[in-house]
């Protein structure tokens, strides 16, 4: 679904180096695939996800923000990209709700902003 509503440009992903490396290394632990119901190694699907998406390399230094300073980087990155939401069903991120305008919301909060198919 994801992958379709990117090729159908409903939304964009903005993302760094620093992210998809946090990502695999996630996506490859026993805790995060227990929760995954895929068709497809999580990892290749992540990759579809990645080659659709806006790379930003925010490594210039950013004030801490989050309780947890490695959220900082979903931050610095999605200002540096001009985002509109952070989505991430982490609750130290979610905390704030905002940030410099942008909005941090649960997946489920982003779905349901998406147009319809």
């Amino acid at each position: 679904m994801l992958t379709r509503l990117l090729r159908d440009d409903a939304f964009e992903v903005v993302i760094s180096p620093d992210i998809i490396e946090e990502t695999l290394r996630a996506l490859t632990s026993p805790k995060v695939r227990r929760y995954i119901r895929a068709t497809v190694e999580p990892h290749l699907w992540f990759e579809d996800i990645v080659l659709l998406a806006h790379l930003v390399d925010a490594r210039q230094p950013f004030a801490r923000v989050s309780v947890d300073p490695d959220d900082d980087t979903y931050l610095a990155v999605t200002v540096e990209g001009r985002a509109a939401f952070v989505v991430s069903g982490d609750p130290d991120l979610l905390s704030s709700g905002e940030y410099e305008g942008v909005r941090l919301v649960v997946p489920r909060a982003f779905l349901s902003l998406l147009p319809k198919a």
